[in-house]
């Protein structure tokens, strides 16, 4: 640590003092050019254009390299963002937001990462300024102005014009360091910010289903990457427990268990009593009226009526929890009650900036680019959801302060959502520019029939079995590798439940939210392929390495500090770049809230270790006798970095690896 504390100084002194020369000669050129000397005063500008970027480059460097943490990770491609765009500033001062293409290389032969922006500047100069350059010439003028830096060993100029770049080995050995001293920590942020996240969402008085499945663990996993960012989250259960529905519910209570006020009421199945009283509520006109009566003094905060929603609702609570802790997630409830006194002032508001209509004694708000309006109250002077989820967006904003919101709510509420958002920001509670809000869609679960998934019956298939029969065939596949054999009940335990919920996660997280995805037991618990089931096995193959060579973790941290970790064996390099692309991971998730990308590195990274476990020997032994006659320390510590690397993944994932499976 003193050491990585002592040339982070020595790199500050340095950039500090290239900065006072190039402040002077920019100086100097000045003075220069106002002399009136004219044969190569083009030049002198483009020397001064030049230096100016140079100094802006070195500047922002150290400012970053004092505000940035020592153990911040190293984002590699912000990084060469930064290097290739002070380069396309000098080499192009005249081009207004350039475009700056990096990408990791796809093949080893094309260098480690790309520049691929020549093609697109050569466009533009074309266009803008009708010079016809080819783009290797532009390649070529851009990787002459690559400023000094720590991590380029060399460029490459290929094909049309990409610029390939390949990595210093010494800076991909110190990061990789750095990550074992320090552990695995999330790229800078910068300013720390408040994340809204809205999620899971179920309905009292209903059980959670599969389709609560998709919001809940998406959600869950969202949290989980912005609080390892560094960011402030607030994670919000908006419940549906307010609304016409509880008028039946609790006309049907008072009927069925006339001393609920005295003796709680033994109602053990939920949904059946919703479907009781829902069947009453379309056939019986005498409970139906007596129903709305009900609704009408719940709203008035009757406490007899208070007393009955409460008790209905600690009844869902109880479910919920249940679900809730079998998949490890952790949610603050604020229903639809909590903002049912503030809905009053929402209307009062759009009122008074003009943006009502009156249809049929409906108030309604049509928001531009928006065909359907919201209505903020009905004819009966009730409130809908429009109206709480007005309320709901503008105490996010104004009262939780938050500058991030995210919705993860399912697709078909997108037109519903981008409304209400509009309408906030019409109503000026909000700038998109400043905060951001976004709605994270995703499709519905499907059978292996490709329709809608439910039950043989076909009643759409409660969480709770679901998660059940997951246990259940956890086990079977752990008795058929006869793992009961070699691992204690306590060890197996853990190893059913962390297959099991770990599984049923990551076939969510693994496909792109946007779509629909088939659910399958058989193929989520297969251990081959892109699955949980094969990354916690690898997972404990890792792990188990350094354990078989007698090496403890006290030792791995001595080695860490003292080892020069070598990259001289092309699977050790491909390796030891792909762990340190974790951050640049998930900087990118962090922007396009698309989860599947990790579950993607994960298995990349999975794979990579193969190639590289069966290519170079982390400890040696007497073929004859077995014993070790070899520790190669420093490829331990690269076995080492990549379960650090998994670990954490797992974790924003919500997955919970075992040491034995």
């Amino acid at each position: 640590m003193e050491a990585r504390v002592a040339q982070s100084a020595a790199r500050l002194a340095r950039q500090e003092n290239e900065i006072k020369l190039l402040t002077a000669e920019i100086e100097r050129l000045k003075n220069f050019g106002c002399l009136g000397v004219s044969p190569s005063l083009e030049g002198l500008r483009d020397e001064n254009a030049k230096l100016k970027y140079r100094l802006n480059f070195l500047q922002k460097s150290l400012q970053e390299e004092r505000s940035k943490t020592v153990k911040s990770m190293i984002n590699i491609n912000s990084c060469l963002q930064e290097i290739f765009g002070a380069a396309i500033q000098a080499a192009y001062p005249e081009l207004e937001n350039p475009p700056l293409v990096v990408t990791p290389s796809q093949q080893p032969k094309f260098g480690d990462y790309q520049c691929n922006s020549a093609m697109a500047i050569s466009q533009i100069l074309l266009k803008t300024k009708e010079q016809k350059v080819i783009p290797r010439e532009i390649a070529d003028k851009i990787a002459k102005n690559i400023p000094a830096n720590e991590c380029i060993e060399k460029v490459e100029i290929a094909g049309p014009g990409f610029i390939n770049v390949h990595l210093r080995k010494d800076f991909v050995s110190k990061q990789l360091s750095s990550l074992l001293m320090n552990g695995v920590q999330p790229p800078a942020i910068g300013k720390r910010k408040k994340v809204v996240v809205d999620f899971s969402s179920p309905n009292i008085a209903k059980e959670m289903h599969v389709g609560h499945l998709r919001s809940t663990i998406i959600g869950e996993s969202m949290c989980r990457l912005f609080e390892f960012a560094g960011y402030d989250v607030l994670r919000l259960n908006h419940l549906g427990d307010w609304g016409t529905q509880f008028g039946m519910l609790i006309a049907h209570l008072q009927d069925k268990f006339p001393d609920y006020l005295t003796v709680s009421p033994p109602i053990g199945d939920l949904q059946a009593f919703y479907k009781e009283s829902k069947r009453r509520f379309d056939t019986e006109e005498e409970f139906k009226k007596r129903a709305y009566q009900c609704v009408v003094l719940l709203q008035s905060k009757n406490p007899d009526f208070i007393k009955a929603w409460e008790l209905i609702c600690d009844v869902s609570r109880k479910e919920f929890q249940k679900i809730y802790n079998c998949l490890d997630i952790t949610l603050i409830e604020r229903g639809e009650s909590f903002y049912h006194e503030m809905m009053k002032d929402i209307v009062k508001e759009f009122e008074d900036k003009g943006f009502v209509q009156v249809d049929d004694g409906r108030k309604i708000v049509f928001v531009p680019g928006f065909p359907v309006p919201l209505t903020i109250m009905k004819s009966d002077g009730g409130y809908t959801y429009d109206t709480s989820d007005l309320a709901a967006l503008k105490h996010r904003l104004c009262e939780e302060k938050g500058d991030i919101l995210i919705y993860v709510v399912d697709s078909g509420q997108s037109v519903h959502l981008q409304t209400v958002f509009a309408a906030g920001q019409m109503i000026g509670w909000y700038d998109p520019k400043v905060t951001r809000v976004a709605h994270a869609a995703f499709g519905v679960v499907l059978g292996e029939d490709k329709k809608k998934f439910k039950t043989r019956s076909g009643d759409t298939v409660r969480l709770i079995d679901l998660l059940e029969e997951g246990l259940k065939r956890a086990m079977d596949k752990l008795k058929d590798k006869e793992r009961d054999k070699v691992l204690t009940a306590e060890e197996l335990k853990a190893a059913q439940t962390s297959v099991a919920f770990g599984c049923i996660k990551y076939a969510d997280l693994s496909h792109n939210r946007l779509n629909d995805y088939v659910f399958s037991f058989d193929k989520m618990l297969d251990d081959r392929g892109n699955t949980a089931a094969y990354l916690l096995y690898a997972f404990t193959r890792i792990r188990a390495i350094a354990r078989l060579a007698n090496i403890d973790e006290q030792m791995l941290r001595k080695a860490a500090k003292e080892e020069v970790l070598i990259l001289d064996h092309e699977k050790e390099w491909k390796l030891g770049k792909c762990i340190l692309r974790f951050p640049e991971i998930l900087q990118k998730i962090l922007e396009d809230l698309l989860l599947h990308t990790l579950c993607d590195y994960l298995y990349e990274l999975a794979t990579t270790f193969t190639e590289f476990y069966d290519n170079c020997y982390c400890v040696e032994k007497d073929r004859q006798s077995g014993q070790i006659v070899k520790v190669n320390m420093w490829r331990l510590l690269l076995c080492e970095a990549t379960a650090a690397i998994m670990a954490k993944g797992f974790d924003i994932l919500g997955i919970k690896p075992v040491q034995r499976m």
